[in-house]
């Protein structure tokens, strides 16, 4: 079946080269098996043919061989060209005043480069506008929505201007960030209550990733780091299905409200990772959709500084809210 109008078919990118140092405590190990911890989507195995047809540099030099590796050593992976799944390449522009750019991002477009996306990424799609309009600044993002999330997305053209409102998003900033969230059934939670939630966001082991950020676990295991995260949610509409909760973040931590949800026992409907056991899923990853989160409202967002901006995109009509409903 062919894709949609406004979507952009699966392609070849032109490939990528990635580079890597050799930390102290890698050293005296086998270049396949460095590779192997860095990058867990390909075994030792599958490095070692790499080595063997070329792919691999070692300090900017051939090598074929599965040699020991020293301390600062550079590794550089010549990744051939790869196909990019098809990804909605069409957006509503919510705010443009030159410099601030803010767009309701599609779901299932990611924002930057990762998880197997080049090309076919928020960052690249609006260089290649840009660059075809002849604007001497490209748009890029301040901050990072998840590949599934829709809404809400700023981008700025100025560095000076990136920089200024990447600390409005820092943890405990100014911004209000509102999202719409479709969930299996919150019992606890009634019309009209808040819920806040300040449980941590860690680091927790996968199989597939080596580590992902995840609720505090419901059982004794192995966590590498702590986050503080700070979410409030209300109830607004209950349906047979689940809840449409409305969830306000004070924080911005990798894949929170998810996370969060996913700690009260009641995750997004449809999540494939995030479990209501606070468990996770060996077969998923944070990049696979399946769920229904949406940027709605950002508040308090300064710019020019002497302007605030109140902003809200429209959602997805499976998340039943009308252009400018609420409280």
């Amino acid at each position: 079946m062919a894709e949609p109008a406004e979507w952009r078919p699966a392609a070849l990118n032109n490939g990528w080269t990635y580079c890597d140092r050799v930390r102290q405590r890698e050293q005296s190990t086998r270049l396949s098996s460095v590779l192997a911890q860095r990058h867990r989507h390909s075994c030792a195995a599958t490095w070692q043919q790499r080595l063997a047809s070329g792919e691999i540099t070692l300090n900017g030099l051939a090598c074929p061989d599965d040699v020991e590796v020293k301390a600062g050593d550079w590794i550089r992976w010549a990744r051939p060209p790869w196909v990019e799944a098809a990804v909605p390449d069409q957006w509503e522009v919510i705010h443009d005043d030159g410099d601030v750019l803010v767009v309701n991002k599609p779901s299932g477009l990611p924002v930057m480069p990762g998880g197997g996306f080049l090309a076919h990424t928020l960052t690249s799609l609006l260089e290649w506008r840009s660059r075809s309009e002849g604007e001497a600044l490209v748009p890029k993002p301040i901050h990072r929505l998840g590949r599934f999330t829709s809404g809400l997305q700023v981008c700025a053209r100025r560095p000076e201007t990136r920089a200024a409102l990447s600390k409005q998003f820092r943890p405990n900033g100014d911004c209000r960030k509102t999202y719409l969230a479709l969930t299996e059934r919150m019992e606890s939670l009634q019309q009209g209550q808040t819920l806040v939630i300040q449980t941590d966001v860690v680091e927790r082991q996968h199989p597939l990733l080596g580590w992902i950020w995840g609720p505090v676990p419901p059982t004794p295991e192995p966590v590498r780091k702590r986050l503080s995260a700070h979410s409030s949610v209300q109830l607004r509409e209950r349906r047979e299905t689940g809840d449409l909760l409305e969830v306000l973040i004070h924080t911005g931590r990798p894949h929170q409200i998810r996370i969060h949800l996913s700690q009260l026992g009641c995750p997004l409907l449809g999540d494939p990772l995030y479990q209501a056991d606070q468990g996770l899923t060996a077969t998923a990853t944070p990049g696979d959709g399946g769920y229904q989160l949406h940027a709605w409202r950002l508040e308090g967002l300064r710019w020019p500084p002497t302007k605030q901006l109140s902003l809200h995109a429209q959602p997805p009509k499976l998340l039943g809210v009308q252009d400018g409903a609420g409280r």
